[in-house]
């Protein structure tokens, strides 16, 4: 009975804060941009395989028999399709990007552009096909490709702390909320993410990159939750999370470790830990009934601060990416 009330509690306080003046009003309602890359009615048109019918696993396969002078061929021709398919040698695709953005990007690897909506991008840090370790940084609310450089400083700052030892992804590949409205507090836009997110691992494994160590910010870290039975990763490390969409690890159904971190100064500490009536994220994974690793994070500040260099929680992360803690 005490849980049922608490329960009842959280849900009014929940729905209070999402519709509040006070509260999660500042946001804007997005639609979620799916489906197959821009472009792919030529591709069709040219009597090339569906992507939408396909598996990572398929995309790779097609490109290895096909010659090195074909391969060029639909780079040229078809640069938003092959730069976006998960499953596509990565060299491929870096070319078939740098052709589509022109300058943008010059000089960077990105593993993929789509510009619809907001736009999506996301950056390569290293030699994923070489690197023994590779770790994929998920974002939450605002981060699109025209506000990228928070995420961006994420992932060099990550792969500084490992000494350039671990290949690291930044991925705005996912439609993500705009501000904290209602978007923010929901599950829609993440189950989209979790799907990209899916696609984007099995890509990896396609290619023959190690399992990845995904770090789960924020939003970022409902996309991760909703997707985990899926991916392909070997962690799952979620900061400033509001959930994950579960009640505990074992609801995760995944093999990957699990860890989390909260500063005592993030604000994501006032937001209720109830999934009630589609509103909320469900429970704290920091909390010790979740069963994730904690990760120690009482020297970093804020929302944004995890990945401050000399913190702690920096320091873990990169051992985490790295396999070096148990």
């Amino acid at each position: 009975m005490r849980r049922y009330t608490r329960t009842l509690v959280a849900a009014a306080l929940a729905t209070t804060v999402v519709v509040g003046t006070a509260g999660w009003a500042s946001g804007q309602a997005q639609q979620a941009v799916t489906g197959a890359p821009v472009g792919v009615e030529a591709w069709r048109g040219d009597g090339l395989p569906d992507p939408e019918r396909m598996t990572p696993a398929q995309v790779a396969g097609f490109f290895r028999d096909l010659s090195p002078e074909r391969q060029r061929e639909l780079v040229r021709e078809h640069p938003s399709v092959v730069g976006n398919l998960d499953g596509a040698p990565l060299r491929l695709r870096y070319e078939a990007n740098a052709l589509t953005l022109g300058e943008q990007y010059a000089g960077q690897q990105v593993l993929a552009s789509d510009p619809r909506g907001r736009g999506q991008v996301a950056l390569v840090y290293g030699d994923v096909s070489e690197a023994a370790h590779v770790a994929v940084i998920v974002p939450g609310s605002d981060i699109d490709a025209g506000n990228v450089k928070p995420l961006t400083d994420m992932a060099e700052a990550l792969r500084r702390a490992t000494h350039g030892r671990t290949a690291v992804i930044a991925w705005a590949g996912y439609t993500t909320p705009v501000g904290v409205g209602l978007d923010a507090a929901t599950g829609d836009l993440a189950e989209a993410g979790a799907a990209r997110l899916t696609r984007l691992t099995d890509g990896l494994a396609a290619v023959g990159a190690p399992a990845p160590s995904l770090f789960c910010h924020s939003y970022g870290s409902v996309v991760c939750g909703l997707a985990a039975h899926d991916l392909k990763a070997k962690d799952l490390v979620v900061l400033g999370s509001p959930g994950m969409r579960a009640d505990s690890v074992a609801d995760l159904n995944t093999s990957a470790r699990v860890w989390a971190a909260k500063n005592p100064s993030d604000w994501i500490d006032n937001v209720p830990n109830v999934e009630f009536a589609g509103l909320g994220h469900g429970e704290d994974p920091t909390d010790p009934a979740f069963g994730a690793r904690r990760v120690p994070a009482d020297d970093s500040r804020g929302h944004n601060g995890y990945f401050a260099p000399g913190t702690r929680s920096l320091r873990t992360f990169a051992a985490i990416a790295q396999g070096d803690v148990r």
